[in-house]
């Protein structure tokens, strides 16, 4: 039987995961959730067949995998919801969870629905390791996020240093995970993400840098602790649809799929 999933979101990283399985027999998207007078798009980017809904009350059914691929905000408004009615749910934007108290309400819905929260490790690598040495004892964890100057357009960034006029790299952040993913929302889900893979919001060190010298999102996370060092360094793509989706992010989400759709989980 194929595994039915439930798409939140038709942007570009849904569209991305969505085109994936669409020769796949093994997965079936059946849902899309979006907001209310997008039911036409979100249909024609996911799939004809899918039901479009703007609500979880509105679900007929049960999917057995429910795929945030739309944003804070979706997080907040279904994430706690899904879980409860005891639907598995892996997300992407994991920065959302910086918000005091929403990961702890997320966990709760997950106890009481009996599901599982899944946070996708989207455009960094490592994570597995890192979460592999969290079972030991991790001294130091430090994350660098360096963008070309136009990735930070719209940012707070803009409020620090001169965007169009940079000549050399310009270090703009400096602070705890928490403080980086509540002030760059749409550009820190990375930091959250290693933060909660290693020593929490509040004890991973995240600097972001502005860098006219690249043309590409540079991740690179340094770990410490008994299981020695790594430090993992990645030069992300961005999707084609939307240059502010990384590539890998989705195919984050496309793994996690097939992890549960495949007879083998890697």
């Amino acid at each position: 039987m194929p595994l039915d999933v439930l798409m939140i979101g038709h942007g570009a990283i849904a569209r991305y995961v969505a085109a994936a399985f669409a020769e796949d027999a093994a997965v079936r998207f059946r849902w899309v959730l979006c907001r209310p007078g997008r039911e036409d798009a979100a249909r024609a980017a996911i799939g004809k067949d899918v039901t479009a809904i703007s609500a979880v009350g509105d679900i007929v059914g049960k999917p057995e995998f429910a795929v945030e691929c739309a944003g804070h905000q979706a997080v907040r408004a279904h994430g706690a919801a899904l879980l409860e009615r005891g639907i598995d749910l892996g997300i992407v934007s994991i920065g959302a969870l910086a918000e005091p108290g929403l990961l702890e309400g997320l966990e709760q819905a997950a106890r009481s629905g009996g599901a599982q929260l899944e946070l996708f490790a989207g455009a960094v690598g490592g994570i597995d390791a890192l979460t592999a040495a969290k079972a030991g004892h991790l001294d130091r964890v430090v994350y660098a996020g360096r963008k070309p100057p136009a990735g930070w357009v719209g940012s707070p960034a803009e409020s620090v240093v001169d965007l169009s006029s940079l000549s050399e790299p310009a270090t703009f952040f400096e602070g705890t995970a928490r403080e980086a993913a509540r002030q760059y929302p749409k550009n820190a889900n990375v930091a959250a993400t290693v933060a909660l893979a290693g020593l929490g919001l509040d004890g991973t060190v995240v600097t972001l840098i502005a860098d006219p010298n690249i043309d590409r999102n540079i991740h690179e996370v340094v770990a410490e602790g008994t299981f020695g060092r790594f430090r993992i360094e990645i030069a992300g793509a961005t999707l084609p649809d939307n240059p502010r989706s990384s590539a890998l992010a989705a195919m984050s989400a496309v793994r996690a799929i097939r992890n549960r759709s495949g007879p083998v989980r890697l």
